[in-house]
């Protein structure tokens, strides 16, 4: 069993950045991919971009291309999602998600999931 727990949300203006982590328990963090999704209300859970067990893959929803960077640091069992230039579009409650695999870019294919922290991007 893996636990997930996010931190780093809260309110900012358009423009600004912010830096959500993801601390994980488990001594098996580094087996894991690792994802960041994202829920606005009213809205379907999104993919925002995912990273492979050691680092070397991302990948990003065309989203947040160029402004979104996904980290982690396998010796302190956290996975990091860096926001730049944010956009009202990307308020939402933020998750981050472990899977058993080398790498997951579908819901699906997430085996642990956090509560989520919120995102709100005020124009």
């Amino acid at each position: 069993q893996v636990q997930l727990v996010e931190s780093g949300g809260g309110l900012v203006q358009a423009g600004a950045s912010l830096r959500l982590s993801c601390a994980t328990s488990g001594r098996t963090f580094s087996s894991y991919a690792m994802g960041w999704f994202r829920q606005a209300p009213g809205k379907v859970r999104e993919f925002v971009g995912t990273i492979s067990r050691s680092g070397g893959s991302t990948s990003y929803a065309d989203s947040v291309k160029g402004r979104f960077t996904i980290s982690r640091d396998n010796a302190k069992n956290s996975v990091y999602l860096q926001m730049n230039s944010l956009k009202p579009e990307d308020t939402a409650v933020y998750y981050c998600a472990a899977a058993q695999r080398g790498w997951a870019t579908k819901g699906a294919e997430y085996d642990y999931w956090g509560q989520g922290t919120q995102v709100t991007v005020s124009s």
